[in-house]
């Protein structure tokens, strides 16, 4: 009977010792249950033009005199190596200001704030149309970067050349959550005309996919929030050696109940 007692009580320990898996870290959970709504919002989706914006403008025309040409782009910056030689070139951009203009060649301010790139380029097209025929206009939001911070393998910046990114694009590019990260509470923290703008994902449902903030803007901030596995680790220094702690502790209680064991059985 004691023996029996005392497995008994090595069981329990061991139950109780090891540290506990992780629930609801799998991403959208509910999928089967998953009914798609009308997406042609989503798949018609421009960023709009904000404030303080960088924005990349080429203009050209086919066949057409060069030189009117060049009136309406900004001049190359240009970068002299040690014994004056051209090291590098790279385009100026145009900051929408305070006010949400542009100051552009030949035609001056332009309202461009709350507009979307391919509302821009028509704009542009129209304002340039009488000096040049048949523009082409190439226009890029060169300072388009979202920051993912947190329970990620890798936080920090990411910047965005399509101007077309998703939650999940983000999190893809970091690396994805670590097995600590949070997954039903995830911040998107935005900047909204001068005003902080808070959401909070869940990525084990799928109705993530009909949120309005599916899609980023620039400059938005994901944060990751440790789970609470995590949080208790973080007094013993990491998750690992909380682990490892755990587990020394485990050997440790079986080798003193085996130890035990063995003493009465003789």
């Amino acid at each position: 009977m004691k023996i029996r007692f005392l497995l008994l009580m090595m069981t329990g320990i061991l139950v109780f010792s090891c540290q506990s898996v992780p629930k609801n870290i799998g991403y959208f959970q509910d999928f089967e249950t998953y009914s798609q709504n009308d997406s042609s919002f989503y798949s018609a989706y421009e960023p709009t033009i904000r404030t303080n914006d960088e924005l990349m403008i080429t203009v050209s025309a086919p066949v057409f005199d060069q030189t009117q040409v060049a009136q309406f782009n900004l001049p190359m910056n240009t970068y002299l190596g040690n014994e004056g030689s051209v090291q590098s070139m790279s385009m100026q951009t145009y900051r929408v200001d305070k006010n949400g203009c542009i100051n552009f060649p030949v035609i001056g301010q332009i309202k461009v704030e709350g507009l979307t790139r391919s509302e821009t380029v028509t704009l542009l097209s129209e304002k340039i149309s009488p000096y040049l025929p048949e523009p082409i206009i190439n226009l890029q939001i060169a300072s388009f970067r979202v920051t993912v911070l947190g329970e990620v393998n890798r936080p920090g910046n990411i910047n965005v050349t399509n101007e077309r990114i998703t939650v999940l694009d983000a999190l893809g590019i970091a690396g994805d959550l670590t097995i600590y990260g949070n997954r039903e509470n995830v911040k998107l923290i935005r900047d909204n005309n001068g005003k902080k703008e808070f959401y909070t994902y869940d990525l084990t449902r799928s109705d993530l996919f009909l949120s309005p903030y599916y899609y980023l803007q620039q400059n938005d901030v994901i944060y990751i929030e440790p789970n609470d596995t995590r949080k208790k680790a973080s007094k013993f220094g990491s998750a690992e050696n909380f682990t490892l702690s755990i587990m020394s502790l485990g050997f440790t209680a079986i080798s003193v109940l085996v130890t035990v064991i063995s003493l009465i059985a003789k």
